[in-house]
Order: structure tokens, then sequence, then C-alpha cells
């Protein structure tokens, strides 16, 4: 299992950004996808889910009606949408899936400041 982030970067309160995992070594299409983030000195929190086939996701309160999860089953790929960006979304991202045990990647850096 590999799973491949990107997308991160510096952007201004408000922005927007957004993030890409892409996976291998699995059936991508039967699995359900999370991702996740760490702030520094805090732990690593759940985001947002997506069902295997997209049609149902979840989301933490904290992003809930700014962050969305989407996936493209054909590309193997995951993705969270970003809006309306505030200092307290700044984190390490990671997606995640669950596969007889957790399968992480190496993360991507999120860093919204002024």
């Amino acid at each position: 299992v590999q799973l491949v982030e990107s997308g991160g970067g510096l952007v201004q309160p408000g922005g927007s950004l957004r993030l890409s995992c892409a996976a291998s070594g699995f059936t991508f299409s039967n699995f359900v996808m999370r991702w996740y983030r760490q702030a520094p000195g805090k732990e690593r929190e759940s985001v947002a889910l997506i069902s295997s086939d997209g049609s149902s996701t979840i989301y933490a309160d904290s992003v809930k009606g700014r962050f969305t999860i989407t996936r493209d089953n054909t590309k193997n790929t995951v993705y969270l949408q970003m809006n309306s960006l505030k200092a307290e979304d700044t984190a390490v991202y990671y997606c995640n899936v669950w596969r007889r045990g957790d399968y992480w990647g190496q993360g991507t850096q999120v860093t919204v400041s002024s």
C-alpha cells in the first residue's frame, strides 16, 4: 500500500487549497478513505472520510461547510478541497486507509498565515 499526498502550501486566511492523495497497492475502489491532520503539539485528528463509492461523506465539525472530500476511483485518488481557510487549519495533512491495519502517507504541510 502506498499513499502519496500533494497540494499543500502557504495560503492566506480565507484562501483555498486542494489536496490530493494518490493511492496504489490495493483495490482503491473497495475502501473508505480518510483525511487526518496534525497541528504542532496536538494529536492527529480526523478531518473527513468518504465511502468507497463516494456516495457518503463525514466531516469534523471544525471543517464542516468549508472542506469537501471527493474521490476519483478511475484515478485511484482522493481529494480534499479546503476553502475559507483559517489559521487553525495549519497542520500536516495525511490521507489514510485501513486495510488489515492503518496505512498513512508522508503528509503534506498546510500553513495558513498572512
